[in-house]
């Protein structure tokens, strides 16, 4: 790109997105900056507080000398977002909602809004690289591997990636805050965002409670035995240790328990000892809701990697019945603790083509003497 273009930056008041528009803007090119007001409820002092992303957000464009803009999603956030994160607690299933925030706010609304302003591009401070390839706009991993961000912006589509750039695709995270602080960026040292997109960090039982009603029941191992009370199923997912409150062992063999189940039709959370319990363990996964880059769907006979959690590394897979609508991801090696309403994300090797909202899981297939205790029968996640 060597001619000067008009592109409309996301900043966030965080020192990625202010690094990705102050490269831009070195480079010569036609910058404004757009922050986005996504949440009003409880948009306190004493969570994240989006005014004083703002007030960064502002010192950034204010230093590198570009305009910025506020426009105020928050009806689009709750309506597109939000309710579906709520409709997926409700039913049991863990959400992410930052790839859905990614796919109906940054890369919809937000281009959309950019594009009304006459940009020729949007640009954000996600860790991902874009690259056309005979005309198909390809979706590839960042350079520095711990911060690859692709694994949230798989629902992205053609349109979207053929009007946007990633400036920070090829540097890592301690030359960005170093560029940064050289600059005189005053967010240089600014803590990472955490917690839900948008939102923020919150206590999160409290913050769920507000929006949907808890229901205690009882937990229990496969066998139905009660070990202890749980304090609504919504509050809990698969694979988790902290927080069960029954303790690290029991029968004094050491095992620490783990979720491995919710039973919705009985109320009850089904807790397994040890890390590697065969209820924990998954060969196979139906995901639905799926989203194909290319927009085609991918051969069935390759070989792949996939992701099921954030910073997971590339699980070896193949896909079969594999459509626009749904497909099955079947692992060389099993997977632990998959977790529907999460995302299956598909990469041949650096390129990310797509993926899908998890459905089920299948439990591995564990001979009888390696199995630590009978499965039973409980209802399924």
């Amino acid at each position: 790109m060597t001619r000067k273009q008009k592109i409309v930056v996301g900043l966030s008041g965080g020192v990625d997105s202010a690094v990705a528009a102050l490269l831009l803007k070195q480079q010569g090119h036609e910058v404004t900056g757009l922050f986005m007001k996504n949440w009003e409820e409880d948009d306190t002092d004493e969570h994240c507080s989006s005014r004083q992303d703002l007030v960064d957000a502002v010192a950034v464009a204010d230093r590198i000398g570009i305009e910025i803009e506020a426009v105020n999603f928050s009806t689009e956030y709750k309506d597109r977002v939000f309710s579906e994160f709520l409709r997926e607690y409700q039913a049991g299933r863990t959400p992410n909602p930052d790839v859905l925030c990614n796919a109906e706010i940054k890369f919809k609304c937000f281009l959309d809004h950019a594009m009304s302003l006459g940009a020729e591009w949007i640009a954000t401070g996600h860790y991902a690289q874009v690259r056309e390839v005979d005309g198909l706009h390809q979706l590839l991993k960042a350079e520095d591997g711990g911060k690859d961000q692709s694994y949230f912006l798989y629902r992205l589509n053609q349109q979207q990636l053929a009007k946007t750039m990633f400036p920070l695709g090829k540097l890592y995270k301690r030359d960005v805050r170093e560029i940064a602080r050289r600059e005189g960026l005053a967010n240089h040292d600014k803590k990472d965002s955490t917690g839900i997109c948008f939102i923020g960090e919150r206590p999160f039982r409290e913050f769920l409670n507000r929006y949907l009603p808890a229901n205690p029941g009882d937990i229990v191992t496969p066998e139905g035995v009660k070990v202890g009370k749980h304090m609504g199923l919504m509050f809990y997912t698969l694979g988790q240790r902290q927080g069960l409150g029954i303790g690290g062992t029991r029968n004094g063999d050491g095992e620490a328990w783990y979720v491995a189940r919710k039973d919705m039709a009985n109320n009850r959370l089904v807790v397994v000892q040890g890390h590697e319990h065969s209820m924990l363990l998954s060969d196979e996964l139906t995901a639905v809701n799926l989203n194909w880059i290319s927009g085609e769907p991918p051969h069935t006979q390759w070989v792949y990697g996939a992701k099921t959690r954030y910073r997971q590394k590339d699980a070896a897979c193949s896909l079969s019945k594999s459509t626009f609508t749904h497909c099955v991801v079947e692992f060389a090696e099993n997977q632990w603790a998959v977790t529907p309403g999460q995302s299956v994300v598909i990469y041949e090797s650096r390129v990310c083509i797509g993926g899908g909202i998890i459905e089920s899981a299948r439990p591995a297939q564990i001979t009888p003497r390696d199995a630590p205790c009978p499965p039973g029968t409980v209802g399924k996640a």
